[in-house]
């Protein structure tokens, strides 16, 4: 079997990025390549600075290069609240609404039985250990409106609801089949504030 060229690996590299397909990833390999190579040489090295800098929070499992990251170390926010949500992406968006003063739970995944991503995939027992800690007093599950995230809502809820937890669901302001990463602010905003009880 032959080996793939120097040319042909980058390619397939940027292949793994969502949304780029065969000819989208040769293109962007000819554009770094031809007229900018400074930049690939940028890319090349934020990534392994990444990899090297970037892990999970400690208290919610979100991307930090600190053992804590910011919005836990935050002393203003409010410890009763728990938002859980499948991404960091999705927590940014929630924070661009500026509507939610709790802390954050992030799953870095769903509930997939078909792709056989199980609860313990998504992190479920760090979840139940950071919700059950006495501070939590009502837990918001904002995963996605699609099979997997109501799957994953409704997983998470009866679980935490079997602990004595009050538990809320965003509103339905996002659209059925939507990702939190792909809606607007206000609409965000709107399901946040509209949330209801599980």
């Amino acid at each position: 079997m032959k080996s793939l060229s120097s040319l042909e690996q980058l390619a397939e590299a940027l292949r793994r990025l969502p949304g780029v397909g065969p000819k989208s990833a040769l293109r962007m390999t000819y554009h770094l390549l031809q007229h900018d190579r400074e930049g690939a040489e940028q890319i090349g090295k934020a990534m392994l600075n990444a990899l090297n800098m970037v892990h999970n929070c400690q208290s919610c499992n979100t991307f930090t290069e600190n053992e804590i990251c910011d919005t836990c170390a935050d002393t203003g926010r409010d410890l009763s609240l728990l938002c859980v949500v499948e991404s960091p992406s999705d927590q940014l968006m929630i924070e661009q609404t500026m509507t939610f003063k709790g802390l954050y739970f992030v799953l870095m995944g769903r509930l997939s039985p078909l792709d056989g991503i199980g609860p313990q995939d998504i992190h479920l027992e760090k979840l139940i250990q950071r919700a059950t800690d006495g501070a939590v007093k009502e837990v918001v599950l904002a995963t996605n409106f699609n099979n997997e995230g109501e799957a994953t809502a409704h997983y998470i809820s009866e679980t935490l609801k079997a602990r004595g937890l009050n538990v809320s669901r965003l509103a339905r302001g996002v659209p059925v089949g939507g990702e939190l990463e792909y809606v607007d602010p206000g609409t965000i905003a709107r399901a946040m504030l509209d949330r209801r009880v599980t």
